[in-house]
C-alpha cells in the first residue's frame, strides 16, 4: 500500500469514526424514512408521466381511427361518383392511417406494460415504507428507552461525563477545604506561639514573654500570700491556747500568794509576796503579746476580705 493510499485510508477511517460519534440513530432513521418517501413520490410521478404519454397516444389513435372512417366514406362516395381514382387515393390514406394506428397500439401496449410495472413497484415500495415506518418507530422507542436507562444508570453510578466532572469538582473542593483548614490551624498555632507579631500591637515577642513572667510572678506571690495566711491562722490558734493556759497559771499563783499572805507573817509570807511580785511582770507581758497577736489576726482577716472582694 502506497503512502497516498495509506493516508487516504487513515483519513477515511478518522472521518468515519467522527461520523459514528456524531450520528444520532433517531435522526438517521427519520432521514432514511424521508428518503424512501421521496423515492415513492418519484415512482408516483413516473407513473403519472407514463400514463400521460399513454393517454396522448390513445388520443392520437382515436383521431387516426376517425380519419380511417372518413377515408372509408370518401372511397365509397367516389365509387358512387364513378371516380375510382379518388376512391383509390382515399383507400391509400386509409391504409396509412391504419398502419399508424397499429404502431400506436404497440406503443400504447408498451406504455401500459411499463405503467403496470411501475404501479406494482409503487405498491411494493409503499408496503416497505409502511413496514419501515413501523420498525422505525419501534427502534426509536427502544433507543429512547435505552438512552433513558443509560442516563439513570449513569446517575446512580456516577459513571457519566457530567457526573465525572461533578465528582472531580467535589474532590477539588474537598482538597481546597482541607488545605484552607490546615492553613488556618497553622496560622493559629503560629499566632499562639508568638511567631507572628500582632500588627495592631506595639509589643514584640520579648515584651510578651516579660509580661507573661510578670503575670506568673504576681500569681505566685498571691498564692504564697494565701498559703502564709492559712499557716498563721493555725499558729494564732495555738498562741491563744497558750495564752489561756498562761492566764490560768497566773490566777493560780495570785490565789496562792494571797493565801500565804493572810496565813502567816513570817519569812514564808515574805516569800509569798516576792512570788506575787514576780508573777505581776509575766501577767503584763502575756496580755500585751495577746493584744498584739489579736490585732495582727484582725488586720490579716480584713486584708483577706478585701482581696476576696
Amino acid at each position: 500500500m502506497g503512502i497516498l493510499s495509506r493516508a487516504s485510508y487513515i483519513i477515511r477511517s478518522k472521518v468515519n469514526a467522527v461520523l459514528n460519534r456524531a450520528e444520532n440513530p433517531q435522526e438517521t432513521l427519520d432521514y432514511s424514512y424521508e428518503q424512501l418517501r421521496d423515492q415513492l413520490q418519484d415512482v408516483k410521478q413516473g407513473i403519472a408521466d407514463l400514463t400521460t404519454q399513454k393517454k396522448r397516444l390513445e388520443i392520437q389513435k382515436r383521431r387516426l381511427e376517425e380519419n380511417v372512417e372518413k377515408h372509408n366514406e370518401q372511397a365509397r362516395e367516389a365509387v358512387r361518383q364513378n371516380r375510382d381514382d379518388l376512391a383509390r387515393k382515399a383507400l391509400e390514406k386509409k391504409k396509412q392511417k391504419m398502419n399508424q394506428i397499429e404502431g400506436l397500439e404497440d406503443q400504447i401496449a408498451e406504455l401500459q406494460r411499463q405503467q403496470d410495472q411501475l404501479v406494482e413497484k409503487k405498491n411494493t415500495l409503499q408496503s416497505r415504507i409502511e413496514e419501515f415506518r413501523t420498525k422505525k418507530e419501534t427502534m426509536k422507542a427502544r433507543y429512547e428507552a435505552a438512552e433513558a436507562s443509560a442516563k439513570v444508570s449513569e446517575a446512580m453510578t456516577g459513571a457519566g461525563d457530567e457526573f465525572e466532572d461533578v465528582g472531580r469538582a467535589i474532590e477539588r473542593a474537598e482538597e481546597e477545604t482541607e488545605e484552607m483548614e490546615a492553613r488556618s490551624q497553622a496560622l493559629d498555632e503560629l499566632q499562639e506561639s508568638g511567631a507572628f507579631d500582632d500588627a495592631l500591637s506595639d509589643q514584640d515577642e520579648i515584651d510578651r514573654e516579660l509580661e507573661q513572667l510578670s503575670t506568673d510572678s504576681s500569681v505566685d506571690a498571691e498564692l504564697d500570700t494565701i498559703k502564709g495566711e492559712m499557716g498563721r491562722g493555725s499558729s494564732n490558734g495555738d498562741s491563744a491556747s497558750a495564752d489561756t493556759r498562761a492566764e490560768s497559771d497566773v490566777d493560780t499563783a495570785e490565789v496562792e500568794a494571797n493565801t500565804g499572805g493572810t496565813s502567816g507573817n513570817g519569812g514564808s509570807g515574805g516569800n509569798g509576796g516576792e512570788v506575787a511580785a514576780d508573777g505581776d511582770t509575766p501577767d503584763v507581758d502575756v496580755d500585751v503579746e495577746e493584744e498584739v497577736q489579736q490585732s495582727e489576726v484582725e488586720a490579716e482577716l480584713e486584708e483577706l476580705k478585701e482581696d476576696e472582694n
